[in-house]
């Protein structure tokens, strides 16, 4: 396909894919690139149009510019408006090269040898499509990132001669998400987490530490099977928290990704164990002849070679790069979006959190943030985050349901996992990880400490075996710092009056209104 000429592209419209404008708008950069070339993405979260007022307004997934920022209708112009103000959206870049075949590009930099934009188009093009185009290397034009790191967070840099440019993409074409650069994300980064976690625990003695990373990596391993529905047996919620607990030790590969399905899974005998041969999907099936109901389908089993492998490079190069977080973020998030297991996925997700933290060294040594009990005390946050793309992503998806009452995809749908929008997703979880940071360790830290007070007062007088002293706390905390008649008259019937109020005092003095765990 060769250069669209300037009829091809909209003019102002006040509807776009159903989507109504704020205001009357021409589409400029990816909307108009997307309506000219008729491509099958999803849909960027932000939607660029020029107007015809002389203010920008942000509303509704649209930024609507000026006049003076309207492009030249061209393919040139369209795309050079897209790079300058809306970054790299790769899955709209890969489905475009694909339809305007290489000529056109072929033209584009020919007609600007040395324009900075022209040279990332031809990299890009080069990159996604891994092939070459018909041009000489260039010669002349000031290296230039591909990637703006003003707009979107990139890796560290690697120069490419062919084409000038400085490539900063933070990942391979198998696997590469991409996050913008929001004041959200700016702020979490200036919090300076790492040296939160290691202030709060200075002054902690070894011991107290240790029971509290103990408590706060059962916490994750249980909140990360509730977050699922699962109530399983103890024995597999601390098998899982055990893995949790060595999470960043072990290189992320494949044979480690079908290791923790076993795990996390404990008796599969009705799951089949390894990467999906059949394909899936979230959702429900019709009650009355077994049609599935997706609210999302997992990438096709063809295509999850390359996207693992992908996952794997971006997690032993690109993501020693770029923020802790985020890179967690990339990596868990689209491993949910690929879902490559029959189950398990959820919580291998939230492992991968882990793994790249423990792995950077962002959580203190021996300490497990627990990410997944934050994510459970914001569960609609979560899905909706989860579904600020599955929404975007599934009506693209092309399938028909199996006799097996699962889902067969029919189009090549394997873009849509390797590259997307992780903002949302990022910002989600920088906040999980502050909450813990600030709350969860603090609070759990204070509470042993005065666990180990009342401990040792009510052992100043009364000779009790630790497993009684327990199981008193337990019963005071359940009902509001008093033992009740029937602790007093089954399990601690040996106290006297004098000594039952005794303990009442100290809990009270000791917790007061101090929140229990």
């Amino acid at each position: 396909m060769t250069e669209l000429s300037e009829h091809r592209f909209s003019g102002p419209v006040t509807v776009f894919q159903d989507m109504r404008l704020p205001e009357t708008a021409t589409p400029a950069g990816y909307s108009a690139l997307i309506d000219a070339y008729k491509l099958a993405v999803p849909l960027p979260r932000m939607l660029s149009a020029t107007g015809e007022h002389h203010r920008i307004i942000e509303k509704d997934g649209w930024r609507i510019m000026t006049p003076r920022h309207a492009p030249h209708p061209t393919l040139e112009g369209h795309l050079t408006f897209a790079l300058k103000y809306e970054g790299l959206d790769l899955a709209v870049l890969k489905r475009l090269f694909l339809e305007t075949g290489p000529a056109a590009i072929e033209a584009l930099v020919r007609k600007s040898p040395t324009g900075s934009y022209a040279r990332r188009i031809w990299f890009l093009y080069e990159w996604l499509k891994g092939t070459r185009l018909d041009l000489p290397d260039a010669t002349a034009g000031r290296y230039v990132p591909v990637v703006d790191p003003g707009l979107q967070w990139a890796a560290q840099e690697k120069t490419a001669p062919r084409h000038r440019v400085k490539d900063n993409l933070p990942g391979t074409p198998d696997f590469c998400p991409l996050v913008f650069r929001t004041e959200v994300l700016d702020q979490f980064i200036g919090l300076d987490l790492p040296r939160r976690a290691q202030d709060i625990i200075a002054d902690v003695s070894r011991d107290l530490l240790a029971r509290t990373a103990a408590f706060l990596l059962l916490k994750d391993s249980r909140s990360s099977y509730a977050i699922e529905g699962e109530r399983p047996p103890q024995d597999r919620i601390q098998r899982w928290g055990r893995a949790i607990g060595e999470a960043g030790r072990q290189p992320l590969d494949r044979d480690e990704l079908l290791r923790l399905q076993r795990i996390v899974l404990g008796d599969a005998r009705f799951v089949k164990l390894g990467f999906q041969q059949e394909g899936g999907f979230i959702g429900e099936h019709d009650r009355d002849n077994r049609m599935p109901l997706p609210d999302h389908i997992s990438a096709r089993p063809e295509d999850l070679a390359s996207l693992i492998d992908g996952m794997v490079a971006f997690d032993h190069g690109p993501a020693q790069g770029i923020d802790a977080v985020i890179a967690a973020a990339i990596l868990a998030f689209g491993f949910v979006y690929i879902h490559p297991f029959e189950d398990g996925n959820g919580r291998i997700h939230r492992y991968l959190i882990h793994h790249v933290l423990a792995a950077r060294g962002f959580n203190p040594p021996g300490v497990v943030f627990p990410v997944s009990a934050a994510i459970l005390e914001q569960i609609d946050e979560y899905r909706r985050v989860l579904k600020s793309y599955s929404q975007r992503l599934l009506p693209l998806v092309e399938w028909e349901p199996t006799p097996q009452f699962n889902v067969r995809v029919l189009n090549d749908t394997g873009d849509y996992y390797r590259f997307f929008d992780a903002t949302p997703h990022a910002e989600f979880l920088y906040a999980c990880v502050q909450r813990t940071i600030e709350q969860d360790l603090p609070n759990e830290t204070e509470f042993l400490r005065r666990y180990d007070q009342f401990r040792q007062q009510v052992d100043a007088f009364i000779d009790m075996p630790e497993r009684l002293i327990d199981l008193l706390f337990h019963f005071l905390k359940q009902n509001g710092g008093r033992l009740s008649n029937r602790a007093r008259e089954k399990e601690f019937a040996a106290l006297t009056d004098e000594e039952a109020e005794r303990i009442e005092a100290i809990h009270r003095q000791v917790f007061g209104n101090a929140r229990e765990r």
